[in-house]
Protein backbone atom coordinates (compact mmCIF):
# COMPACT_ATOMS: atom_id res chain seq x y z
CA UNK A 1 0.00 0.00 0.00
CA UNK A 2 1.02 3.31 -0.69
CA UNK A 3 2.64 5.56 2.10
CA UNK A 4 0.09 8.40 1.63
CA UNK A 5 -2.69 5.82 2.11
CA UNK A 6 -1.64 4.36 4.87
CA UNK A 7 -1.29 7.82 6.67
CA UNK A 8 -5.09 8.38 6.00
CA UNK A 9 -6.30 5.05 7.06
CA UNK A 10 -4.32 5.06 10.54
CA UNK A 11 -5.88 9.01 10.61
CA UNK A 12 -9.32 8.04 9.77
CA UNK A 13 -8.85 4.68 12.47
CA UNK A 14 -7.55 7.18 14.86
CA UNK A 15 -9.96 9.84 14.64
CA UNK A 16 -12.71 7.11 14.67
CA UNK A 17 -11.78 5.73 18.03
CA UNK A 18 -11.20 9.04 19.72
CA UNK A 19 -14.49 9.98 18.42
CA UNK A 20 -16.14 6.90 19.26
CA UNK A 21 -14.43 8.09 23.12
CA UNK A 22 -16.57 11.50 23.21
CA UNK A 23 -19.35 9.74 22.66
CA UNK A 24 -19.67 6.63 24.89
CA UNK A 25 -17.85 9.23 28.08
CA UNK A 26 -20.05 11.40 27.91
CA UNK A 27 -20.44 13.48 31.02
CA UNK A 28 -23.87 14.19 32.51
CA UNK A 29 -26.17 14.32 35.72
CA UNK A 30 -29.31 11.65 36.65
CA UNK A 31 -31.85 13.06 38.61
CA UNK A 32 -35.11 11.06 39.08
CA UNK A 33 -38.12 12.67 37.77
CA UNK A 34 -41.76 12.86 39.31
CA UNK A 35 -42.51 14.74 42.25
CA UNK A 36 -42.13 14.21 46.27
CA UNK A 37 -44.62 14.95 48.48
CA UNK A 38 -43.82 15.40 52.31
CA UNK A 39 -44.91 17.60 55.84
CA UNK A 40 -43.17 20.48 57.46
CA UNK A 41 -40.63 19.63 59.89
CA UNK A 42 -39.78 16.19 57.83
CA UNK A 43 -36.56 15.33 55.88
CA UNK A 44 -36.00 14.88 52.53
CA UNK A 45 -33.25 13.46 50.23
CA UNK A 46 -33.25 14.22 46.65
CA UNK A 47 -31.09 12.09 44.39
CA UNK A 48 -28.40 13.25 41.66
CA UNK A 49 -26.41 10.64 39.97
CA UNK A 50 -23.52 11.40 38.00
CA UNK A 51 -21.56 9.86 34.84
CA UNK A 52 -17.78 11.72 34.44
CA UNK A 53 -14.41 11.26 33.09
CA UNK A 54 -12.96 14.17 35.53
CA UNK A 55 -10.85 12.34 38.20
CA UNK A 56 -11.95 15.46 40.72
CA UNK A 57 -15.83 16.32 39.66
CA UNK A 58 -17.46 19.40 40.83
CA UNK A 59 -21.81 19.32 41.64
CA UNK A 60 -23.89 21.67 42.15
CA UNK A 61 -27.52 21.85 43.34
CA UNK A 62 -29.51 24.75 42.46
CA UNK A 63 -33.19 25.58 44.10
CA UNK A 64 -36.19 27.54 41.62
CA UNK A 65 -38.96 28.51 43.25
CA UNK A 66 -42.59 28.78 41.74
CA UNK A 67 -41.93 32.38 39.22
CA UNK A 68 -38.51 32.80 40.13
CA UNK A 69 -35.15 31.83 38.81
CA UNK A 70 -32.88 28.81 39.73
CA UNK A 71 -30.63 30.05 42.59
CA UNK A 72 -27.38 28.81 43.05
CA UNK A 73 -27.36 26.65 46.74
CA UNK A 74 -24.01 24.70 46.85
CA UNK A 75 -21.40 23.14 44.99
CA UNK A 76 -19.60 19.75 46.45
CA UNK A 77 -16.08 18.69 45.40
CA UNK A 78 -14.00 16.09 47.15
CA UNK A 79 -15.23 15.74 50.67
CA UNK A 80 -16.17 19.62 50.80
CA UNK A 81 -19.44 21.44 50.14
CA UNK A 82 -19.34 25.25 49.74
CA UNK A 83 -22.92 26.66 50.27
CA UNK A 84 -24.54 29.99 49.43
CA UNK A 85 -24.89 32.10 51.83
CA UNK A 86 -28.44 31.93 51.87
CA UNK A 87 -28.41 27.80 52.41
CA UNK A 88 -25.58 28.10 55.04
CA UNK A 89 -27.63 26.12 58.25
CA UNK A 90 -27.47 22.99 59.08
CA UNK A 91 -30.70 21.63 57.07
CA UNK A 92 -28.88 21.42 53.73
CA UNK A 93 -26.58 19.19 53.36
CA UNK A 94 -24.79 17.41 50.23
CA UNK A 95 -21.28 15.19 50.07
CA UNK A 96 -20.11 13.45 46.70
CA UNK A 97 -20.28 9.64 47.15
CA UNK A 98 -19.00 7.92 44.05
CA UNK A 99 -20.97 8.75 41.66
CA UNK A 100 -23.97 10.62 43.23
CA UNK A 101 -24.23 14.02 45.32
CA UNK A 102 -27.90 13.41 47.08
CA UNK A 103 -29.06 16.79 48.69
CA UNK A 104 -30.57 16.10 52.48
CA UNK A 105 -32.98 19.04 53.45
CA UNK A 106 -33.48 18.28 57.26
CA UNK A 107 -36.62 20.37 58.93
CA UNK A 108 -38.20 21.12 55.82
CA UNK A 109 -40.55 24.37 55.55
CA UNK A 110 -42.72 25.27 52.87
CA UNK A 111 -40.54 27.62 51.33
CA UNK A 112 -38.67 24.32 50.55
CA UNK A 113 -41.15 23.85 48.29
CA UNK A 114 -39.59 24.36 44.73
CA UNK A 115 -37.87 22.42 41.44
CA UNK A 116 -34.25 21.46 42.77
CA UNK A 117 -31.42 20.70 39.89
CA UNK A 118 -28.05 19.29 39.67
CA UNK A 119 -25.30 20.15 37.60
CA UNK A 120 -22.20 19.08 36.92
CA UNK A 121 -19.17 21.53 35.62
CA UNK A 122 -17.49 20.53 32.89
CA UNK A 123 -13.58 20.23 32.14
CA UNK A 124 -11.74 22.41 29.98
CA UNK A 125 -11.30 26.05 29.72
CA UNK A 126 -10.89 27.30 33.41
CA UNK A 127 -11.94 30.66 32.40
CA UNK A 128 -15.11 29.83 32.00
CA UNK A 129 -17.10 27.42 33.56
CA UNK A 130 -19.87 25.28 31.99
CA UNK A 131 -22.62 23.86 33.80
CA UNK A 132 -24.56 20.49 32.52
CA UNK A 133 -28.11 20.09 33.91
CA UNK A 134 -30.02 17.38 33.03
CA UNK A 135 -32.10 17.22 29.92
CA UNK A 136 -35.59 16.48 28.81
CA UNK A 137 -35.66 16.51 25.05
CA UNK A 138 -33.16 18.94 23.37
CA UNK A 139 -35.10 22.37 25.21
CA UNK A 140 -36.09 21.58 28.91
CA UNK A 141 -33.79 20.73 31.27
CA UNK A 142 -35.82 18.81 34.62
CA UNK A 143 -35.21 18.87 38.09
CA UNK A 144 -37.25 16.88 41.08
CA UNK A 145 -40.14 18.89 42.81
CA UNK A 146 -41.33 18.40 46.21
CA UNK A 147 -43.91 19.99 47.74
CA UNK A 148 -44.27 20.35 51.50
CA UNK A 149 -47.74 20.47 53.62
Amino acid sequence: MKHWLTNILILTLWLGNYLNLLIVHEDRVIQPTGDVITTEGETVTLDCTFETTSSSPTLFWYKQGVNDFPKYMLKCFSNTADEAPEFKTDRFDAKINKTSVPLKIQKLQLSDSAVYYCALSMPGDSNSMSLRATLENENHIKGQTFYIY
